[in-house]
């Protein structure tokens, strides 16, 4: 085509970029995505766990008749700027554009956030959020921020002693998360950041002071057997990783959907390309781990269809068959016990029955061979009636007599 031409086409198409008309109001809709409170807590603590700590505490409490929720670490703190003071001023002002893509470059790995729009899941928690981290000199600083304001404030606080790593406060918490107890921040960490706290090695406390109670978050344990030689192909885009077990038929079994450590899906069945068997079965536990598949970035709990879920799609169709085949043996061998155990119970029944028949009529059967018969009236043992002198037919006079006959 002339180039002439393809000019006076072009003139007829309008093009420009797409931009936001209302900053405040596109803030407020990503802060408001996260539905999960808990959800919002394990975005803390993997902010923690970015920031190298080696220990987190999670404090609940109440302060002046509201709750609160404390998030305490020992990691490196707050990101400093030029002058060593806490850069709170750029995590303020730059949502979506989260630091640590520069620090995934510097360490290669060990990194999980990439959207900036962490910290603003608060406001699924809370009404105000306080932030406190050192500068280099050691003074304080906080950070406040409150739910439905787009102001942030930045101001020195007097602390009796340097502390190393970063305080995160939310007060009060939102009315409907009264019931937020510690057992419950305790089993949620425990699923949804399992491997993320193994892999980093870092101690997770809960402590309840309304309830009294430290607990320890341990990465949840898998029971049943585990299934070894299940290697998916590799892709294109990265490696699956499978920790898969084997166990008795149950509700309870699912094999929950992780990327990088950190859970997806509760259950992998929630996708509709895994709603079949062998992950239906009821048979199997575990993870299943691939850190190339793109989350949507709100909640992080739904996956983006795109070609790198298309690759996993693809990658896993073998394993499936594999762990169907499994199954399917486990079935037949249940199968064949439970046909052992019907079997020992019929002839369990029958011999009882047999035994509760007229010895006199129906000793053809020879179901009393081998027994010694019972004595009349003797109800309870097998041996003669108490206080009665032994007789003629009495087991032990025979032995008796047969005993003295060959003394002599």
């Amino acid at each position: 085509m002339p180039k002439s031409r393809r000019k006076k086409k072009m003139k007829g198409i309008r093009t420009g970029k797409l931009r936001i008309a209302d900053h405040w109001n596109a803030i407020s809709i990503i802060a408001k995505s996260q539905a999960n409170p808990l959800k919002a807590v394990a975005e803390f603590v993997e902010n923690s766990i970015d920031a190298g700590a080696r220990q987190i505490v999670i404090v609940r409490g109440k302060k002046k008749g509201e709750f609160y929720l404390k998030v305490s670490d020992d990691g490196e703190g707050i990101p400093r700027n030029n002058d060593g003071l806490p850069d709170f001023r750029r995590v303020a002002t730059h949502i979506c554009d989260s630091i640590k893509r520069q620090f995934k470059s510097e360490r290669s790995s060990g990194i999980q956030g990439e959207f900036g729009i962490g910290l603003l899941s608060f406001w699924t928690v809370g009404h105000n959020l306080y932030m406190t981290s050192c500068s280099a000199d050691g003074k304080t600083y906080e950070m406040t921020m409150a739910k439905d304001s787009p102001n942030f404030a930045i101001t020195k606080k007097r602390v009796l002693l340097p502390f190393k790593g970063t305080d995160l406060m939310i007060y009060p918490l939102l009315p409907g998360l009264r019931s937020l107890t510690g057992e419950k921040i305790q089993r949620y960490l425990a699923s949804e950041l399992r491997d993320r706290i193994k892999s980093a090695e870092v101690t997770v406390k809960v402590v309840d002071r309304t309830g009294r109670k430290e607990l320890i978050v341990v990465p949840r344990q898998f029971t049943g057997r585990l299934l070894h030689n299940l290697n998916p192909a590799e892709t294109e885009h990265g490696d699956i990783y499978l920790e898969l077990y084997l166990s008795d038929p149950g509700v309870s079994n699912q094999v929950g959907l992780y990327r990088r450590g950190t859970r997806v899906l509760p259950s992998i069945t929630e996708l509709e390309q895994f709603n079949k068997e062998p992950w239906t079965a009821g048979y199997l536990q575990g993870i299943v781990d691939a850190p190339f598949l793109n989350l949507t970035p709100g909640t992080r709990q739904g996956i983006l269809r795109d070609d790198k879920f298309s690759t996993f799609h693809e990658a896993m169709k073998p394993i499936e068959s594999h762990l169907q085949q499994i199954i399917e043996d486990q079935r037949k061998a249940e199968e064949e016990r439970s046909s052992r155990r019907i079997l020992r119970r019929v002839q369990r029944a029958l011999k009882e029955a047999f035994l509760r028949l007229p010895e006199e009529e129906y000793d053809w059967f020879d179901i009393h061979g081998g027994k010694s018969p019972k004595k009349p009236g003797n109800l309870f043992t097998s041996g003669p009636i108490s206080g009665g002198p032994p007789g003629k037919d009495d087991p032990e006079s025979h032995d008796a007599n047969d005993q003295k006959e060959g003394d002599d």
